[in-house]
């Protein structure tokens, strides 16, 4: 498949969530570190907080998935607060299942998938990238990329699209929440803040 064919990505669910026409077509830190045939999903959110909240957050990532805990953290609930030091990244650190390959200080953290989850599930990259919007906003785009190279991975990337899709987005919406809170809540006493379950 060229590299023409690999750009051009599948819309609609479980595809894609929440992502605009453009934002499916633009560029991505992720994107040309995987060979051969590539399969791209991409999942979105608003965030009604400034691009460095929404950024610390994301580096939150490190320290938990922030998703069902039930079912990835071990039941252990995902920090309600920011872990210190969490923010200093590196290359090369662990961040979810990925590690760290490329980042930039509040714009995007890139990962390559770790050697566990790679066996399972194959060669993936993934981007996630905030970008600001009006006034103190941010969107929150996330691309995940899989390799497949045969008709077996291009069959099993249906349902890992749709587990991903129900996983991610339940990460996204607490992470805007929390990003959120921490917005409004900057000049509010630490008793009037929204607790976020």
């Amino acid at each position: 498949m060229s590299r023409s064919r690999r750009n051009v990505r599948p819309h609609g669910l479980p595809w894609c969530w929440g992502t605009t026409n453009e934002e499916i077509r633009a560029d991505y830190p992720c994107a040309g570190r995987l060979a051969g045939p590539v399969l791209s999903l991409y999942r979105a959110v608003d965030v009604a907080a400034q691009p460095a909240t929404v950024f610390r957050w994301m580096c939150q990532l490190k320290v938990a998935p922030y998703s069902y805990d039930a079912i990835d953290n071990l039941g252990r609930r995902s920090p309600r607060t920011l872990t210190p030091g969490a923010q200093n990244l590196e290359v090369g650190q662990r961040w979810m299942v990925f590690r760290i390959v490329a980042f930039q200080q509040n714009a995007h953290i890139t990962g390559e998938v770790l050697r566990r989850p790679r066996q399972l599930f194959g060669p993936m990259v993934c981007t996630y990238e905030v970008q600001p919007g009006a006034g103190a906003s941010s969107r929150l785009v996330v691309r995940l990329d899989l390799s497949v190279p045969n008709v077996f991975r291009r069959l099993a990337a249906t349902p890992l699209a749709w587990a991903d899709l129900i996983m991610m987005r339940k990460q996204l919406f607490t992470l805007k929440q929390l990003a959120e809170r921490d917005e409004s809540g900057r000049d509010v006493p630490r008793s009037s803040r929204r607790t976020i379950p």
